[in-house]
């Protein structure tokens, strides 16, 4: 599976990895205005190919009083808004066979959430859309058995397959990356790491998901090494304050320096192949 044969993630003229980034939900309209607008002109000027991010639904809750969203239509226009706005393909979580017509009518790329990815009727329905899948592998699955999860999708008539590894269950509250499931991924579609969704600290007493922030930067550098072709980032300018995700997402400051590092990590990974 070639990257180009998936619309908006073509690698630049220098062999760059694609980034996939923007806050967990959309909250409203400002603010994922003003974040998209901040990694638009970060990636601009490192010519990093790029896809605004944001659920316009949060349907895997630890609690039920946990923020689930503003209303779909409302986000789904918002991140219709921040395409037009920037150029700039979008995508979004789809959690039910009825989401996936709704939101394919708003974004280019339609993500299938970690824990859903063995629901064959939802794979399916994303991929009749003619959109970009994305397909999360499962936290309870090896990256082996995710040929089948990109099968779906291919014998669904679509090529526009990619696969994201969100880390993998380690306990019960703690999630670890191997990194061998990039190259064995990558020989079924093109793969991007989860850097953010990896350092998840899930289950946790409070029912609160926790997460290692600080170790992005870290998780981010392997992936590059390992030869993952995309990398996907939450960022918020208030990680503290965000309705969802906020214990392991990157503060929009720290954004610029991080794809500094790793654009300079991935050419001289181009200069060793």
């Amino acid at each position: 599976m070639q990257l180009d044969k998936i619309p908006h993630l073509k690698h630049t003229e220098n062999d760059n990895f694609f980034l996939l980034s923007g806050p967990c939900a959309i909250e409203g309209e400002d603010m994922a205005l003003r974040i998209a607008e901040k990694i638009v002109a970060i990636t601009d000027e490192l010519k990093i190919p790029y896809v605004f991010k944001g659920s316009f639904k949060k349907a895997n809750r630890s609690r039920v009083d946990s923020f689930t969203g503003i209303g779909n239509e409302k986000a789904l226009k918002i991140l219709r808004k921040v395409s037009e706005t920037f150029n700039v393909p979008t995508v979004t979580d789809i959690h039910e066979v009825s989401d996936a017509a709704m939101a394919a009518e708003y974004v280019d790329v339609l993500q299938i959430p970690a824990f859903l990815v063995r629901q064959t009727d939802l794979v399916v329905a994303a991929a009749k859309t003619g959109k970009v899948v994305n397909l999360k592998k499962g936290q309870f699955m090896s990256p082996e058995s995710m040929q089948h999860a990109v099968t779906k999708v291919t014998d669904s008539g679509s090529e526009q397959v990619m696969v994201t590894d969100r880390g993998t269950m380690f306990g019960y509250q703690d999630m670890v990356v191997d990194f061998r499931g990039i190259p064995t991924m990558k020989q079924f579609a093109p793969v991007v790491l989860d850097v953010t969704h990896s350092l998840q600290q899930p289950n946790q007493s409070s029912g609160v998901t926790g997460g290692r922030p600080d170790m992005i930067e870290t998780i981010a550098r392997a992936g590059i090494v390992t030869g993952a072709d995309g990398i996907f980032i939450e960022t918020h300018f208030d990680p503290s304050n965000a309705k969802s995700d906020g214990a392991n997402m990157l503060h929009l400051d720290y954004l610029r320096n991080l794809l500094t590092n790793l654009v300079a990590i991935k050419k001289t990974v181009n200069q060793l192949q």
